[in-house]
């Protein structure tokens, strides 16, 4: 669910009132900074306004920070701010020398910055303190699947508590759906529903000029990006094979193979200094930590992690998973997992060509047999080459299920474009520093374990009962 509630005008609201507390933010930090506005200094700052602005709503955008109806807390919003604005205030810099306008005094930029972040939190607490707790809409359910009270949860968002959610059976008789509908703002349809019954919901739901969402299948994921064409006097639709086309590989290997190169240049002492804790913290083990995947078309290759468990983890355990209080990851390893730093050596994987830096995430060739045998699509995930970071990472978290990370996995193959991996790229800063989207619970479900395969070091051997996924 991504537009419950967030009607144009507020997101149009939101977006003008972070621009002028941007505005704001940089007319409060010539003030302290000089006391006064140096013709100088503000002529090169009006050069630069359009320029900050614009970089401004790139990545009020690309973080969504106008959606607070979502399922975030203030934390969530503090944090989105806070990187936002960081990389606002990088760019900014980088224009003020591209553009030459050397006047723009950096320790305003970086004062800015600081007012940027609290003025944005006090316009968005505000916001909220004035709009939490109304109605949002009232919403029908309509399926059968044993989640529904995780669906009804996810619907119902804590930042704004006046969401109404109405479960029916999506064997209910179409009069029945029809008269809910009359009391309902939207609908979300269930993947157990047959094609007749939603295509019946849907046409009843227009009739009745309500919004409708739909949890899509294979099928219908299959059918975004089709082509439309006549074959003489009839309409088809031309529904292209599940991978990418040779342009677009061709296009995403120059992007990996540039952006790895220079990302190994850039954060090479980085990856030194985690080396060195790494070996300071077990001097007999080893630095790297490699094991075997399965990458495009499940052809294997060894993929290189910085170890973050004592050597011979399994000696004792046997294959086990690995959990958050797991004692077997040494305290070097604890901090290298939750900042997502024992992942930086998966760069050279890139560069080599056996991984992208956008995709899905590789697994083990354990997991995909068994996955793939509970959910037959499963194995579509690797027409593409995996990746360090994907969809499926940025959209969900740890606890996400399978079945919902797999549904990611095959939207992002299906409408992959290079601007939505920078896009990816640019949200996974936000994962580093969000630990629902980091590894491990002490009570994690196999559904948690299994949808996050990479983050173990040791294969799982327990298996779980078969379920049934309608894709």
């Amino acid at each position: 669910m991504t537009n419950i509630g967030e009607s144009r005008s507020h997101r149009f609201f939101l977006i003008i009132g972070d621009l002028f507390c941007i505005l704001a933010a940089y007319i409060s930090a010539f003030y302290i900074r000089y006391l006064d506005f140096p013709d100088r200094n503000w002529e090169a700052f009006i050069a630069l306004l359009p320029w900050i602005l614009l970089i401004g709503l790139f990545f009020i955008s690309v973080y969504e920070l106008y959606a607070l109806d979502r399922k975030n807390t203030i934390s969530d919003i503090v944090r989105k701010i806070l990187v936002a604005s960081s990389l606002m205030t990088f760019l900014t810099m980088a224009a003020s020398y591209l553009f030459r306008e050397f006047a723009m005094p950096r320790s305003v930029v970086l004062i800015a910055a600081v007012f940027m972040v609290i003025l944005m939190v006090i316009f968005k607490v505000i916001y909220l303190k004035f709009t939490r707790g109304s109605v949002i809409g009232k919403v029908l359910l309509i399926g059968n699947e044993s989640n529904t009270d995780k669906l009804i949860d996810k619907i119902k968002h804590p930042m704004l508590k006046g969401t109404k959610v109405q479960h029916i059976s999506g064997d209910s008789s179409i009069e029945h759906i029809d008269y809910c509908l009359e009391d309902c703002d939207y609908v979300v349809l269930c993947t157990d529903i047959s094609k007749e019954s939603k295509s019946q919901v849907i046409y009843h739901a227009m009739e009745r000029n309500k919004v409708v969402y739909v949890i899509p299948t294979l099928y219908e994921l299959l059918l975004q990006r089709a082509s439309i064409t006549p074959l003489e006097d009839t309409l088809v639709m031309g529904v292209q094979p599940f991978g990418l086309t040779w342009d677009k590989v061709f296009v995403k290997r120059v992007f990996d193979f540039v952006a790895s190169l220079l990302l190994l240049v850039l954060i090479s002492p980085l990856m030194l200094f985690v080396a060195v804790i790494v070996k300071l913290d077990d001097p007999k083990g080893k630095v790297i930590y490699s094991q075997e995947r399965l990458g495009k078309h499940d052809k294997p290759f060894t993929i290189y992690k910085f170890r973050s468990m004592i050597t011979g983890a399994e000696n004792k355990t046997g294959p086990v998973l690995a959990t958050s209080d797991d004692d077997r990851i040494t305290k070097v390893g604890k901090f290298i997992r939750s900042t997502r730093l024992d992942e930086l050596p998966q760069l050279f994987n890139v560069l080599k060509g056996d991984m992208s830096l956008v995709g899905p995430r590789p697994e083990r060739e354990f997991f995909i047999k068994q996955l793939s045998e509970e959910y037959y699509h499963y194995g579509y995930r690797n027409r593409v080459q995996p990746g360090i970071t994907g969809y499926a990472q940025v959209m969900g978290k740890y606890s996400t299920g399978v079945e919902d990370k797999l549904r990611f996995d095959l939207y992002y193959i299906r409408n992959y474009s290079l601007w939505l991996d920078i896009i990816i790229l640019l949200k996974t800063f936000l994962v580093i520093f969000d630990r629902s989207k980091s590894e491990g619970t002490g009570d994690a479900s196999e559904d948690k374990d299994k949808s996050d395969g990479d983050r173990q070091e040791v294969p799982q051997t327990t298996t779980k009962s078969r379920s049934t996924l309608n894709l």
